[in-house]
């Protein structure tokens, strides 16, 4: 899928689900395929509203089974890492975390990265459900196969600081 499309596919999806995009909000839409080129196994749509000195706001779009890959938000300077709440507006969102692993996974990792997906601790997250994940906390979530929309509230978000596991990854806002 080209980014085009997929930025097209994202638009729809969030009204679908009856999330107004003013049209400057349409052209900001990003498209994070993480110089993986593999987009709709693992990548992730977005469009942030406001990403100040003190918080931020974003809607994140999953498509089917895509799978946003693991990673961690580190301390900057004197500045502990972003802390995120996860929120699902619509569908279904597997969100795994450092903790206990849970026995039988419900998402499937992406074959081509198996290797660096390390933490197994799941958290199921259904519209109108939320999670809290802690500053410098390793984590990755996954859509189901009706894909999903998670609104993200944080402090201030830097995500080229962020860790991924995998060293083959590229991220720039």
């Amino acid at each position: 899928m080209d980014r085009k499309a997929a930025q097209l596919q994202t638009i729809e999806t969030l009204t679908k689900a009856g999330l107004v995009l003013t049209e400057d909000e349409m052209q900001r839409v990003e498209i994070a395929d993480f110089g993986l080129d593999r987009l709709e196994q693992e990548g992730l749509q977005l469009i942030t509203y406001e990403n100040n000195s003190h918080y931020c706001a974003k809607e994140l779009v999953l498509f089917p089974n895509q799978t946003c890959p693991e990673h961690k938000h580190p301390p900057i300077g004197k500045t502990e890492g972003k802390q995120e709440t996860f929120r699902c507006r619509a569908g279904k969102v597997y969100l795994y975390v450092e903790g206990e692993p849970t026995e039988s996974i419900q998402a499937t990792i992406p074959r081509e990265s198996e290797a660096y997906y390390t933490v197994f601790h799941e958290v199921e997250l259904n519209p109108g459900q939320q999670y809290t994940i802690p500053p410098n906390t390793l984590h990755w979530f996954q859509a189901t196969e009706q894909g999903a929309i998670v609104s993200e509230f944080s402090t201030t978000s830097r995500d080229e600081y962020d860790i991924f596991t995998n060293p083959d990854i590229k991220r720039t806002p």
